[in-house]
Formats: structure tokens, sequence, C-alpha cells
């Protein structure tokens, strides 16, 4: 565990701190950051990231380090420094000898220079964090700070706070260590023989017999012990110690597909995959292996297998996975395979989870990490593997500053420790493809090795198209076409399980007026309002804002716009697919909706995938998060209810990520030894998607979207990156977006002449797709630019001279996913 060391005092007088002969350090603006002189020379020099969240102090400062505190000080800890007549935590990100080593300290003297006040605590995190910080930081142009704080243990960073007499209180972080009390016999305890009358004492030493035990668990079996323990400590009967407790590893799980039985052969495609990785691994490069396994190849257990050789060299490994609804089944077929020695991380646990998990990885105790894109910043000890299951999923990408995406961080990574990275998925992303048929990206080598077979007698699923066009001729109105409908009722009869997949959650996606057209829509955001029959409530799936609503038929069913009654539902959502269902199967099916709605609390992915493996028969009814990485066994069929939502959305993305979709939730059937089918429901089956879902055949897809982007210039033939500006006023926005994209335009304009005559190119700027969230308007302009064409120094200097403007937010989004 690491600790906050306690300082001399936890309250800092200013009138004292003047008198250790502490100079201001002038304006907090960063061209008068550095201190005046202080007459006093260092032998050793620290760079600190200032926990000061502005653009301003992007970047790091140097400090002298007094000889009184010079062996406390290493790269990873947090200080106590001034800055700007103020005090400030920072956190050192190097120490050298020399005050020009330090980056940006050229043109510094020693007598310009501060000394550091005192550390708060001892180092954590290492120099290739530090380093990787500042690499992101350059790289997706965010502060350090940003950056830094994705290494620093959860919720331990102390604060500063003026107190009413104008004095600074050191506020120490509220999330703790958890300690657990253990007791065990002592030598003396094996041969002692309580009196027959001391039933406690009896209970006690008879427990410990068998081992030492937790004073939780003695409460457990016979209540409260506390009196019998300290009788018998101070006879020296017993042993009391405290010991690190782990919280948020309890993942223990019903579900059958979290064990991972290690198969008596391995397939060809994995045996193939193993060889590169082990390849890689003994020449100690730094290469990128792109595992491209059809659904149910058996990728888990290369992974597994890949990470069993790493941990038997004394060495960890790191796996990520895409969503919270997988890490239940993820994290059971790792301990099932590894123990103790794996730790989970993502946003779904406690502050004092998250805690605990880093300090099992920072210890030692885990040399295994699961978790979602945060877990690629636990501090393991001799990283010797990183993984990326679902390479291809959106998720990797973060949506707030930093906004890096972790396949990049984890390329870089990768690069800084000579390992391998590996990336598995039955849809590889444009960018994986395009790198592996290019063979280098980066600096590395990037190698594809095909898994197209499934293991044992499983096989790919048969699919079936279902033309809704000619459905709505013949008469059809129900959201079930009659195939789908039939199959269902098939699965059932044979008590067997079914996984439709429906990607909108809520009722209907929005309410209509039949009389004026109008779309009741969030008056604080530019997207229309989404029906949720349970509660009776429109909701903004932006910000969240309800209201109340009886659509038509209902009584009291009125307009916002001209009052009609006329305001009906239009489209479907998962909860109305779900009322169909009830209607259509028979009562004792079970039907599990997983959706944002119905997993809002901590565990409720896991108990409802327990739930739909308990089952005798069961639907297992959701939204995108069931479409990838579930294995069951019994499910023999797969439906999607309307296929074309997110197929004709106004992002060059939409259509990878639709053929992602449909492939995935088509590899949920016939993972066992029963065949599988999947029926999709579509009003578009010509459209290239279709035709390569339908005939298991991607380079139908592939070539069609690779034509389109190429000649859009789109990724992953160029860099996309996306700037947005907003702010209250409509008018000021849209003036700071145009001058800033001004001063874009100038900077690319003295390197245009050293590319393609296309690029590079900027866009803009125009209103946001969202042109308005909570209040705020929004424009962004886009740039596209060559690879390895340095964006991130452009924009940075951009920035730099736009300044800072009041009520105007601005982020920068470097190859960017979502330009809404």
């Amino acid at each position: 565990m690491t600790h906050i060391a306690p300082t001399q005092t936890n309250l800092f007088d200013e009138a004292a701190l003047a008198k250790t002969d502490i100079d201001a350090q002038g304006s907090d603006s960063p061209e008068h950051a550095q201190p005046s002189c202080t007459h006093q020379r260092y032998s050793l020099f620290a760079s600190v990231v200032l926990d000061i969240p502005t653009r301003a102090l992007a970047d790091s400062f140097a400090y002298g380090v007094p000889d009184a505190i010079a062996k406390s000080v290493h790269i990873g800890c947090t200080v106590l420094v001034r800055f700007g007549g103020r005090l400030a935590v920072g956190y050192v990100i190097a120490v050298n000898a020399e005050l020009k080593a330090l980056s940006g300290a050229e043109h510094l003297q020693h007598t310009k220079i501060q000394p550091l006040i005192s550390v708060l605590s001892p180092p954590r995190f290492s120099e290739t964090s530090a380093h990787l910080a500042v690499w992101m930081s350059h790289e997706y142009v965010a502060t350090l700070l940003e950056c830094l704080r994705l290494f620093l243990p959860p919720g331990t960073t102390p604060k500063l706070k003026k107190n009413a007499e104008g004095n600074y209180e050191l506020i120490q972080a509220q999330t703790k260590a958890l300690e657990e009390r253990w007791v065990s016999l002592t030598a003396r305890g094996f041969a002692f023989e309580p009196r027959n009358s001391a039933t406690r004492q009896r209970q006690l030493v008879d427990a410990l017999r068998s081992g030492p035990l937790t004073t939780r668990e003695l409460r457990v079996l016979y209540t409260d012990m506390s009196s019998a323990i300290r009788a018998l400590e101070k006879k020296g009967i017993v042993h009391i110690e405290k010991r690190r407790s782990w919280r948020g590893g309890e993942y223990d799980t019903s579900l059958s597909s979290a064990q991972a039985h290690v198969p008596g052969q391995l397939t060809e495609g994995q045996l193939n995959a193993l060889a590169a990785i082990e390849d890689v691994r003994q020449h100690q490069r730094d290469d990128v292996i792109v595992i491209d396994g059809v659904t149910g190849s058996g990728k888990t257990e290369v992974y597994l297998s890949a990470i069993a050789a790493v941990i038997a060299e004394g060495k960890s490994a790191c796996v990520l996975v895409p969503e919270i609804s997988l890490t239940a089944q993820t994290v059971g077929r790792f301990r099932s395979r590894f123990g103790s020695m794996v730790a989970v991380f993502h946003s779904r646990l406690s502050a004092g989870e998250r805690l605990d998990q880093w300090d099992m990885v920072h210890s030692g105790a885990a040399r295994v990490v699961v978790g979602a894109r945060s877990a690629l910043f636990c501090p393991l000890q001799n990283l010797g593997l990183i993984i990326i299951d679902e390479e291809h999923e959106q998720s990797y990408k973060q949506g707030s500053a930093p906004r890096y995406h972790a396949r990049e961080v984890a390329a870089e990574l990768a690069k800084t420790h000579k390992i391998p990275l590996v990336l598995g998925s039955a849809t590889p992303s444009a960018e994986a493809q395009e790198r592996c048929l290019q063979g280098q990206f980066g600096g590395q080598t990037w190698l594809r090795v095909a898994m197209p077979e499934r293991p044992g007698r499983s096989a790919l699923p048969q699919i079936h198209m279902v033309d809704l066009r000619k459905e709505f001729r013949l008469g059809a109105r129900s959201i079930f076409s009659k195939q789908l409908a039939e199959a269902l009722l098939e699965v059932v009869s044979r008590g067997e399980k079914a996984v439709l997949l429906h990607n909108r959650r809520g009722f209907a996606p929005f309410l209509m007026c039949r009389e004026c057209g109008c779309v009741p829509s969030c008056p604080h955001c530019s997207t229309s309002l989404t029906y949720h029959e349970r509660t009776h409530a429109l909701m903004c799936h932006t910000c969240g804002t309800s209201y109340r609503v009886r659509p038509y038929p209902a009584m009291g069913s009125a307009c916002p716009q001209c009052h009609s009654r006329y305001l009906a539902k239009m489209g479907i959502g998962t909860q109305q697919v779900e009322d169909e269902l009830r209607q259509l199967l028979p009562a004792d099916v079970a039907i599990i909706r997983m959706d944002a709605d119905t997993t809002k609390t901590k565990d409720a992915h896991k108990e409802l995938l327990e739930a739909f493996d308990a089952a005798p028969t069961a639907v297992l009814l959701g939204t995108q998060m069931i479409a990838k990485g579930l294995d069951f066994p019994e499910v023999t069929l797969v439906g999607v209810v309307m296929a074309d939502y997110a197929l004709k959305m106004p992002d060059f993305r939409a259509q990878e990520r639709a053929y992602s979709l449909l492939e995935q939730v088509a590899g949920r059937a016939g993972r066992g030894e029963m065949p599988g089918q999947v029926i999709i429901q579509t009003y578009l089956p010509e459209e290239a998607v279709m035709r390569a879902v339908f005939r298991h055949d991607r380079t139908i897809f592939t070539k069609h979207d690779a034509d389109m982007r190429r000649s859009a210039l789109y990724p992953p033939y160029v860099r996309l990156t996306n700037v947005v500006l907003w702010g209250a006023q409509e008018a000021r926005v849209r003036a700071a977006a145009e001058r800033l994209a001004g001063l874009v335009r100038a900077v690319l304009s003295e390197t245009k002449s050293e590319h393609s005559q296309n690029l590079p190119q900027l866009l803009g700027p125009v209103p946001c797709a969202l042109a308005r969230v909570k209040d705020r308007f929004r424009f962004h302009f886009m740039l596209k630019t060559p690879l390895g064409y340095d964006v991130s120094r452009v924009v940075r200097h951009a920035l730099t001279t736009f300044g800072t403007v009041p009520d105007i937010h601005v982020s920068v989004d470097v190859d960017a996913y979502d330009v809404s």
C-alpha cells in the first residue's frame, strides 16, 4: 500500500513560510511562472507537474531540491511547492543533478529556482509512466496533469485548502487502505488447553488450529470473540497482526462460461498465434500481433496460454476488455487459471475498491490485470505482455481529456518495454487491417495471424436475411417477422436459448405529433427525447433531463407545439420489444433485458447474465452490450430486430460499426455442439454490410469501405483531428472558433507544400451535429492530415497564440472517433 507520508505539520502558515526565504513567483501565467532569485545553489533539481487544472500550465516546472530532503525526492513523489505566490501540490517526473538536463529548463539559471518545500508521499508512479504521460500530453494535446493523473492511485491525492485565517491546510484524501486483523496461534497456543468453563476460548483455539482467521471470519462463526482474543493474547496463546485487505476482487460468479478448462488439443490457428507471440517475446521485439479469429475460434485460450508463459518467467500481463458486461465472465476465466494473482480494474468499482486493486498490482500481489481501458495505467511490475480483446471497439477511445486511444497508448508502452502487443478481434478495425497490410506503422511491425476455424465440432451459424419491405407489403405489422417469431417458438419448445439484439434502449426512439410533425426535443440539447414506457417519461440521453408525458391514445396526451392529442410513439426501443416478446412466448420463459436502463447498479451485468445462464430456457434481449464476448453453448438462435439503425448515421465509421455489431452478435449462436442460426431483419438487404454478414465474407464490405474512405480522405488513410469550442453565447463561440481555425490554418500553410496537394486540409468551423448540449452552443472544425504528420504540434502552437477566452471552452480530439 502506498501511504501518504506525514509532514511535520498539516497546517502551513503563510508567515512561517515567508521566513524560509521563499520568494513569490509572480503571476500564474507560464511566462512569469518561474521563481525569482533565492540566492541558493542546489546539487539536485526536480521537474514538477503542478496539480492545478488549467491549460495555461500544460508543462512541468523546475525546482531545486534542498539537501535535507534530497534522499526522499524520487520520480513519482508527491511534493509541496510554492507557485505564483501560492502553495501547490505537485508530482515529480524527473530528477537530475544538472538543471539544463530537465525538459524546458535549458534557459534557467540556478539562482532563479525555488526549492521544494516538502515530500508528501513516496513514489506512486514509475519513470516509464512519467515518460508515457509526457508522450500522451504531446500526442493528444492535453496537459501533463491530465495525463499524469491516469497513473496515480485512485482517490489518494492530497489537496490544499485555504481556511478562514488565511492559512493553507493540507487535506488528506478520504479513500483509505483497508486492513484486517488476523488471529493465529503462537507456538505455545497449539499445546494450550483452556479450562472447561472457558467455552469461548476453547472455540477460538479449536478454530485457529486449522490456520489463521480474520476477526471478521471469527465473528461470522461465533459472533463477537473480542474478549476471548484479548485474554489469550495477554497469555501469549494467540498473535494478532494487521494485514492489507483487497476490496474489489469479489468476482465469484455462477456463470458456466466463467471457467477456462484447458483444452486437450489446440487448433492450428491457436498454435500459430501462440508461436507468433512467443517469437516476439523471446527476441524482445515490440511487434503488434493482430489475431484475426472468427467468433468462437478460441482467442481467449490463446491469451491464457500466452500469459501463462509470461508468468512462468516472473513477469506480468495486462488484458483489456471493451465492456463491463464481459468482466465477470473474463475475470472468472482468468481466475480459474491464475487464481488470486488476477486484479480487476474498471469504472464500476468504488473508490476504495479501485484503490485496493491498484495496490494489489503495485505491491506485486497481482500479476495479471483485467479491465477496461483504464487498466492500462495500473503499475504492473516487470510488464511482459499487453492484450486488447475486441480491439475494434470504440470504447477504447477516451471521450474526455486526455482523449487517448488505448490501442495507441498500448503500442507506445510495448515499445518502451520491448514486449508484444496482442490485438484480438473477429472484426479487426480498419486501422489494424491497413497496418497489417503495410507491415509497419509507427516504427513497429504489424503481423496478422488468422484463426478461421472453431474448435471441435462447433461451426459458424447459418445466416438468414428477412427483407422487411416484403413483410410490410404482405401486411405484416409485428415487430417480429414470421420467420423470427416461428424460430423463437421453436427454440423455446426445444428448451434452448436465444439472443435478441435491438440497439435502441427505451420504449420508442421518439414521440411525434401526427398533426403538426413536432418531435419533442430537449430544451438544453440538440437531441430528440426518448420515450420510456415504464416511467411514462421523455428522457434526454445526452444530459439526462426527464419529463413526464402521456402519449396517444392515453387521456391527457398533448403536443407541446399545437396541443393536438395525437402525440404518438414512433419507432421501437428495447422496452417495446420486451413487451411483444412476453405476448409471443409462454409465461414460463425467462426474458432478460440488458440495456443502459437495467444495468445501472454495480453488479447488474453479472446478475442478469447469471439469471440467463441459470434459466432452463430464456431469451436475452439487449443493446450492443450483449453482442460481443459472451459464451453460452445453449444459444442456438440470434435475432436482430432492426439491423438498419446504425447503418445510415452521418459518420464515416457507421458501416464499419454496423458490420462489426452484426458479425459479433451472429457469433453468439452455435458455440456449442448444437448448430446455430441467425435471423437478421432489415430494410436494406442489398447493402454491402448485409451481404458480407450473410455470406461470412468480410472482403465484400472491406473493399467497399476502403474505397469510400480512400477517396473521401478518411482514416486509416489520413489522421482526423476534431477541435470543438463551446460556451453560453452562440455568437462568441462562433467568433472564437473562426479565430482559432484561422490560427491553425496559418500554421498548416507553412507545411502544406511538404505534403500532397490535398493535405493537410481544414474543414469548418461549423455548428456541431449536437449544436447545443446543456445550454452550451458548440462549434467545431476538423483537420485531415497525412499519416505521420505532427498535427499535435500544429494545434498546440495555435492554442498557445489563442490563449484563454472567458466562458469559451476548447477540446482537441486527435485521431477522433466521434465528430458529433
